[in-house]
């Protein structure tokens, strides 16, 4: 018996017609291939079709655009943050890099001037770094990276490159406290460089002041106020500041001056220390010892032996001096010592326009 091989297949209606359909469309596509090869006029055609079939795959292909222009865009995105956060990164390093040489700059730019004001005048100077500043109205100070084992002293003067600054108060020996100008409790001897009238400059805690101006001394807003020397503390002729103003005092009788500090109070991150002490009136007379006033003396009276003991014209002949006076009030010189009585010598001046009252005539001895 033959197995089963379904139900019988019958011809659906209209499926007899498709086949030669089917047989028609092939014969027309091959005609046109033959007339698309020999002839172009299919061509003008084509291209027609073409231009009105663009809008249809424009817009059949726009989901696919789409989704990867998205894909893009999101790589792109990422890409962007992952770019943008490198350069602010270079940008903060290029920042700090920029800060670093433009302190650097500034810095070289102070030393320069600082050793610039040193080798102008011919100082004997030293640098030191600040370390801490207080500019407190009613404290003014500094302190600095340099103490005694590096040579700094008590009343050390303190310098920058517009002026004077103060000096040192207090020393250890790795740090140093400077008492700036505008401290209230500092005050500076100084002259108007114009007109060479003596005054003091007294701090007022973040300015300076000019007190007791005579108002015949000839002030006048603008004159550069400089050291005086006087007392050997700083020396004399280096710049303390400018007087911005000027107005009479509670009774009148006097001014009172406001100065703008030469130095940068407030500035820089280095000071010199002036190490020499050889300036000011003070230290030059302090500094002759006193041998040198004993040879002056000494030289004199040779000078008026050799004379004829007389003493030359114009020079003031010193006193001759005898044996060591007696070390308590019972003591007697030795008796092998001759020494005469003290006399008084007569001063001659060769112009004196004074009377000399060593210079009268002596008494006429009377017969007895």
């Amino acid at each position: 018996m033959p197995p089963y091989a379904g139900p019988p297949v019958t011809a659906r209606p209209g499926e007899s017609a498709s086949t030669p359909r089917l047989l028609a469309y092939l014969a027309l596509a091959l005609v046109l291939i033959v007339l698309d090869a020999q002839a172009d006029w299919l061509a003008r055609l084509r291209s027609q079709a073409t231009v009105l079939v663009q809008p249809i795959w424009a817009l059949a292909g726009l989901p696919g655009r789409l989704g990867t222009q998205v894909q893009e865009n999101a790589a792109s995105h990422a890409q962007l943050v992952k770019e943008n956060r490198a350069l602010r990164n270079e940008l903060l390093i290029a920042k700090a890099r920029l800060t670093r040489l433009q302190t650097a700059a500034l810095d070289n730019a102070q030393l320069r001037e600082l050793l610039g004001v040193a080798e102008r005048r011919g100082l004997d100077v030293q640098l030191a770094p600040i370390l801490d500043i207080d500019l407190d109205p009613t404290r003014q100070r500094l302190v600095l990276d340099a103490g005694s084992r590096d040579g700094v002293h008590v009343g050390q003067a303190v310098i920058d490159a517009g002026g004077l600054m103060g000096q040192v108060i207090a020393v250890t020996p790795l740090h140093s406290t400077v008492l700036l100008l505008t401290d209230p409790d500092h005050a500076v001897p100084v002259t108007v460089a114009r007109n060479g009238v003596r005054l003091i400059v007294y701090g007022r805690g973040g300015s300076l002041e000019l007190r007791d101006i005579p108002l015949s001394a000839g002030v006048e807003v603008g004159d550069e106020i400089v050291t005086s020397g006087l007392g050997g503390r700083f020396p004399a002729g280096f710049p303390v500041g400018t007087i911005s103003a000027l107005r009479p005092d509670d009774t009148h009788a006097f001014l009172v001056g406001e100065l703008k500090p030469a130095a940068k109070l407030d500035r820089g991150r280095d000071v010199l220390l002036l190490k020499s002490r050889e300036w000011g009136i003070g230290n030059r007379e302090l500094a002759k010892p006193a041998s040198a006033a004993a040879e002056g003396a000494s030289s004199v009276a040779g000078a008026a032996q050799s004379g004829g003991g007389k003493p030359a014209q114009g020079v003031t002949q010193a006193p001759a001096t005898g044996a060591a006076a007696p070390t308590s009030p019972n003591a007697h010189p030795s008796g092998n010592a001759t020494t005469p009585p003290p006399t008084k010598p007569a001063r001659t001046t060769s112009d004196s326009r004074f009377p000399n009252p060593d210079s009268r005539p002596a008494p006429k001895e009377t017969g007895q």
